[in-house]
C-alpha cells in the first residue's frame, strides 16, 4: 500500500465510528469481517475524488 492510501485509510479510519453508529442506527451490523471490503471501497472512492480534484487544479493552473 503507497502512502496515500495509508493516508486515505487513515481518513476512513476516522470517520468509522461515526459511519457505524449510523449502520447500527438503521438495523445494519458492521463486523470485522465486513470491515475490508469497506474500508477498500472508500479509499477507492477518495482515490478518484483526489484525482477529479487533481485534474481540476492542473487544469486551473494551465488556463
Amino acid at each position: 500500500m503507497n502512502e496515500q492510501q495509508m493516508q486515505f485509510m487513515q481518513i476512513a479510519m476516522k470517520y468509522l465510528p461515526e459511519a457505524k453508529e449510523l449502520l447500527d442506527n438503521t438495523g445494519v451490523e458492521l463486523s470485522m469481517e465486513h470491515l475490508q471490503p469497506i474500508m477498500e471501497l472508500l479509499t477507492k472512492v477518495m482515490n478518484d475524488a483526489y484525482e477529479l480534484g487533481k485534474q481540476e487544479a492542473l487544469k486551473e493552473h494551465s488556463e
